[in-house]
């Protein structure tokens, strides 16, 4: 058992709180066929990372934001299969409101419908693809999600499932609990993962004090 001690902690979201893999996989796979792009890679690359730098890594001469219009429509037109992980929903139940907030890539539309979908609280606290200049696995959203906290980010537990979202929590100064849910486990390792767990059940989240507002963390190892 490890024990940690934190005063927020900060989500991705696909992958990490729901469970939207086959929507997105759907979404890319369609423009990646359009393009003449492989889908696989395509779907590969896009995760964990702001839809519009994938398409400007697939077609730098293109009107990026035209493209990423088309994808992000498509994303939340296809909500079929978007579920909340398990242990998800308990896990957000069982902390304070102000004590944990959304750092995603997706845009916020987006990443409401899917919250919605799945079931799951919309944060006050939400970092998305609309509030960096630049995205992960840049440290500037989860700098700013520690911020909306009002907390440092070494005070901060990040948990991601990408290893461009490690890569962003660890350059931000967090610790980062890995999901391997999206990546194999050697990729979360070599991003910089703290722990890796298999699933909320390796976790118990509990107040530190009463009237405290920290938070004590045991992983099941």
């Amino acid at each position: 058992m490890v024990e940690l001690a934190c005063s927020g902690l900060l989500f991705d979201l696909d992958g990490v709180l729901v469970d939207s893999t086959p929507a997105v996989a759907r979404v890319w796979t369609k423009w990646a066929l359009a393009h003449g792009f492989d889908p696989a890679e395509t779907v590969r690359k896009a995760h964990g990372r702001p839809s519009v730098a994938t398409v400007r890594d697939f077609l730098p001469d293109a009107d990026a934001e035209k493209e990423n219009e088309v994808i992000l429509r498509g994303e939340i037109e296809d909500t079929d299969g978007v579920i909340p992980l398990p242990g998800a929903r308990e896990l957000l139940n069982s902390i304070a409101e102000d004590q944990w907030a959304l750092v995603t890539s997706c845009a916020r539309p987006l990443a409401e419908v899917r919250l919605r979908t799945a079931g799951l609280p919309v944060p006050r606290r939400m970092i998305t693809c609309d509030d960096v200049r630049h995205g992960k696995p840049d440290p500037e959203p989860y700098k700013k999600g520690a911020a909306l906290l009002g907390v440092p980010p070494a005070k901060c537990i990040v948990f991601e499932d990408a290893p461009a979202g490690i890569q962003a929590g660890k350059s931000a100064g967090a610790l980062v609990i890995a999901l391997p849910t999206t990546s194999p486990n050697p990729e979360l390792e070599a991003a910089g993962a703290d722990w890796i767990i298999r699933g909320y059940q390796d976790l118990s989240v509990m107040q530190a004090d009463h009237g405290s507002n920290a938070l004590r963390l045991l992983i099941n190892r």
